[in-house]
């Protein structure tokens, strides 16, 4: 059994800043993949940014430069640094993390609760 939970989201005016986290917990062996996703109303939920066990990053276009994704492995979670914020951003945000539990001989996709970020213009 592995939960994700998550953090940090909230109300913020634009040009401000947020810092979203996520850990996992559970019977965990490891986690190699982990990244942020988000979904607005009425639109398809889409890939924030994403961090491998070993550091590398993919941020989407429209994140790139002001966003930054973080892992702290020991602690099991990631994080999601959120600058200059636009109203664009507002969106629920998901924490998404490929995990090998310890009764398990393959690799699971496991989703977090998310988080409201609201950005106010």
């Amino acid at each position: 059994q592995v939960q994700l939970v998550e953090s940090g989201g909230g109300l913020v005016q634009a040009g401000g800043s947020l810092r979203l986290s996520c850990a996992a917990s559970g019977s965990i062996f490891n986690i190699n993949d982990m990244g942020w996703y988000r979904q607005a109303p009425g639109k398809q939920r889409e890939l924030v940014a994403a961090i491998s066990r070993g550091g590398s990053t993919n941020y989407a276009d429209s994140v790139k430069g002001r966003f930054t994704i973080s892992r702290d492995n020991a602690k099991k979670t990631v994080y999601l640094q959120m600058n200059t914020l636009e109203p664009e951003d507002t969106a629920v945000y998901y924490c998404n993390a490929d995990v090998l539990d310890k009764y398990s001989v393959y690799f699971k996709h496991y989703w977090g609760q998310g988080t409201q970020v609201t950005v106010s213009s």
